[in-house]
This record gives C-alpha cells, structure tokens and sequence, in this order.
C-alpha cells in the first residue's frame, strides 16, 4: 500500500472558519495517525475573491492551534508549486489533451445567453443545466466567434447515461447519475485560470493525494472530479466526507452570516482560548472516541483517530461545552505561565500599566489565581477581577439587597473593628477577624459572610473572601466599607 498523502486546500478568501480548521484538524490527525504525510496546498484561483494576507491568516492560525505540515508553499517538496495560481503550466497541457481528444470544447456563450437559457428552463420546470450550445461548433463557427472577439470558456463533455459511484469513507456507497450534474461544466475561465473541480482533480492526482478528507457540502463535487480522473485514466483517491457543523442552539447548519456565534479561530484566539483546548474541542465535532472521556492531548488524540469512528450525524457547536473544555485547560495551567496569557488584556484595559514591576505583576499573579478555577477564557480576566480594579464597586439589585438585611449594620460596624485593628492583613488573620465578628454579634452563616463579601467586593459571588480581603488590601476594604455604612 502506498504512503497515505491527505491536503488541506484553503481558499485565501478569508480567515480560518471552525469547518475548515476541524477538515485541517481530521486531515492532520489520520496522517499523523497512519505515519503519512500532511500537505498544505493553497487553491487561489478565484483572483478576484482573494484578500491580502488571507494565505498567512490561514497558516498561522493552524499553526497556533498545533498543526503541523510536511509540504506547503513555504517548504515545498517535490510535488510544487503549492499554490494554483502558480500551477498553470501543469494545467494547460492536459486542457490541450482534453480538447483534442474530444472530451472537451470551447464555449463561447455569453454570461447572458446562460442566464437566459437557465430562465427558460426553471420557467419549464426543469433544473438549471448547460444545454450544449457549442458542444458542436465547427473549426469555421469557431473562427467566426472568435473574429467577433468572444473569449471562450473550455467545457468538459460530461458523458451520457453514466453512473458515477465511490465508497465514501464515512458514508459508505455513493452513486450520481451523469444526467443530472448540470451538463458540460467548464474547466477552464476565460481569463485561462482552471475552474475549482478541474484544478482540484489534477493537483490531487500530480500530488500523490491518497485520501481526501473533506465536508460533506463537496459532496456535489465529487462525480466531476472522478469525471476528470477517468478522463485521463489516472487512479481515483479514497474520498471521505464529513457531516455538516450545526449551531448547538438553532439546529441550523453554521453559517457564515450567523452572527449569534464566534466562527473563526482568529476570534477565540483574540478572547485568550487555549489553542490545546480548541485542538481538543474541534476534534469531538464530528469524531468520538471509545468510552466517555472528553478530554485529550495532542498526542492522545493521534493516538487514538480512527476514521470508522467519524459521525454520520451533524456536529453541534455548542459555545459552552467549548468553554467547559477550556476551563478544564486553564485550571491545569501553571499559573505564572496563565498570568502571563492574562496581563496583555488587564493592561489592554487599563487595568494594570504597561511593564508593571515585579511586585505589581506579582499581585496580578494573586488576583489571576483566584479566578483560575472558574475563567472559562483569558479575556475574561478584565471583568471577573474588576473589584481590584475599581475605586468603588457599582451594587447591583441583589447586592444592594442582600444590605438592606436587619443585621447588617452590626456586622459590618463590627468587621470593620476588626479590620482596622489589624496590623498584618492577610487571609488568616481576615478570617479569624469574621469568626470574631461571628462570636461578638451572634450572627452566622449566610448572613455573617454574605453582608461582608457584598460591602468589601460589591458583588454576591466571588473568590473565597478572606483572600479577596488581602488582595484588596487593608486601605481600599475599608474604603469599600465606608461607602455602604
């Protein structure tokens, strides 16, 4: 058996999509899995889609989620170039080949006889399809379209009552009847770029390509790309499609213009989410594992791929499991290397000044330590903390009426005693100061602790409070104080 060979092929049209990065991610895991090779090979022939820097968007953002690859246009091996656009001289002679074996013909349909034609044929009742204007034209016809100035198209003659089948690697058996493809589909624009389904058959043919692990919308591609394949005798890959990603919430398929959800990893990566932790979530849509463990390495996940176990079904995207997961990351993150993940948007926000000195930055690391357990993302940080941060908490209804209690203004008269009496604050001695409060007013529990947290912290949940009380420090708690009494 030959070496499995499976591609990536991004369009540079725009910034890494969840889809596109778990058809990256599947990709990546079954070559790594089976010891083969992972290629990189950029699809730019839609020139006019195509945006500055969208190739380097692409790169750098499968590589901060950990991907790895053996060819691209940055380190090219022997199947180049790696970007379409450069790949015409590999195209044009098989054009040629087509077009004097007869298997294909220039088209010199207009944009708006097509338009007409498909009207005419919806206003029958019958689907859009290229009814073969030209498919016979004479060497004279031609000349005379051509003397008129009209560029051709090239189109490939699509044969007639064929069937077209593959055993899809997560579907099983897929057939397509010849009939019913839309008729003869270009291959090449008039501007002699390839068109997507002729470009994609031939560069996975010149690249070794074993297995093509893609979406399940390419589906509707496939039959002419084996078209393309059997025209030229050439082997045909193993090909896999995956299920559709849905939005958890609406069951609808993830769309682009769905602005109720993050759909770019450049988003997630801009709100502090772990690349592990994305590596990790991406991976279960659409895949499982034996048993029920939802949490794996990089190298675990390798490990463990196996294509039988991709889903027939639709993935959901479910923005709070992918928040669980990376909770699950950031508690077991060392926390110097966390702090350091946390003081970019602390600093963003003015929270905290640029190059702080190390005793400040220090107390960050303080403050950052008493949200690890629950930041579910980096970002986070800049709201969760913000009573370490603000001169004078805002009280929202609950605070305000968790104060409006019968007790509290005992307990807090006497806390602030306590406070004030005490020579080195830290959680210790805070804590023994509120069970001394306890033990002076007769007041327990909930109403004991919850009054206290609410007027040093201005908020009924938070990090454990004899902790809050030290990092605030002895000034600025009773200067919260103060402002409720």
């Amino acid at each position: 058996m030959s070496k499995i060979r499976v591609r990536y092929a991004p369009s540079p049209t725009g910034h890494l999509h969840i889809g596109n990065a778990r058809t990256a991610l599947f990709n990546y895991l079954f070559a790594r899995h089976n010891d083969g090779e992972f290629i990189i090979r950029i699809e730019d022939t839609d020139l006019k889609r195509n945006i500055e820097d969208g190739e380097k968007s692409q790169l750098e953002n499968l590589a901060w989620l950990g991907i790895d690859w053996d060819e691209s246009p940055a380190n090219p091996g022997e199947y180049g170039p790696y970007r379409q656009s450069e790949r015409r001289d590999i195209y044009q002679p098989l054009i040629d080949q087509l077009l004097a074996s007869n298997l294909a013909y220039k088209c010199y349909c207009t944009p708006e006889e097509l338009e007409a034609e498909r009207e005419a044929q919806r206003a029958r009742g019958e689907m859009p399809h290229y009814g073969g204007k030209c498919a016979n034209l004479t060497p004279e016809q031609q000349a005379e379209k051509e003397a008129q100035g009209l560029e051709p198209v090239i189109r490939f003659r699509v044969p007639r009552n064929t069937s077209f089948a593959f055993d899809d690697m997560v579907k099983g058996e897929i057939s397509f009847e010849s009939d019913n493809v839309g008729g003869d589909f270009v291959i090449q624009k008039r501007d002699g770029m390839p068109t997507y389904n002729f470009a994609v058959a031939v560069d996975d043919h010149f690249m070794k390509i074993t297995h093509v692990l893609r979406g399940d919308d390419h589906i509707a591609n496939t039959p002419k790309q084996l078209m393309i394949y059997d025209a030229f005798g050439w082997t045909r890959p193993t090909f896999g499609h995956m299920t559709l990603i849905i939005n958890s919430e609406t069951g609808k398929k993830l769309s682009k213009r769905d602005e109720s959800i993050l759909q770019f990893i450049e988003q997630y990566r801009e709100l502090g989410y772990l690349p592990e932790a994305m590596f990790n979530f991406i991976t279960l849509l659409g895949w499982s594992p034996v048993g029920e463990d939802e949490i794996f390495s990089q190298e675990e996940l390798i490990k463990l791929f196996d294509t039988k176990r991709l889903s027939k079904s639709p993935a959901a995207f479910d923005p709070k499991k992918l928040e669980w997961v990376n909770n699950h990351y950031i508690k077991a993150m060392d926390l110097d290397k966390l702090t350091e993940l946390c003081l970019p948007f602390l600093i963003k926000a003015g929270k905290v000044e640029e190059n702080p000195t190390p005793e400040r930055k220090d107390w960050v690391k303080r403050v950052v330590s008493l949200y690890q357990p629950q930041m579910s993302y980096t970002a986070e940080i800049t709201e969760v903390s913000n009573l370490f941060f603000e001169e004078h908490p805002v009280l929202d209804d609950a605070a305000k009426e968790v104060l409006a209690e019968e007790d509290v203004p005992t307990v807090l008269k006497a806390f602030k005693a306590q406070l004030e009496a005490m020579e080195t604050v830290d959680a210790a001695n805070v804590l023994a100061a509120i069970k001394a409060v306890q033990k002076e007013t007769g007041v327990k529990g909930k109403k004991l602790w919850m009054p206290i947290r609410v007027a040093v912290s201005g908020v009924t949940h938070g990090p454990e409070l004899p902790e809050t009380v030290e990092l605030l420090g002895k000034e600025k708690a009773l200067a919260h104080l103060n402002q409720v009494m």
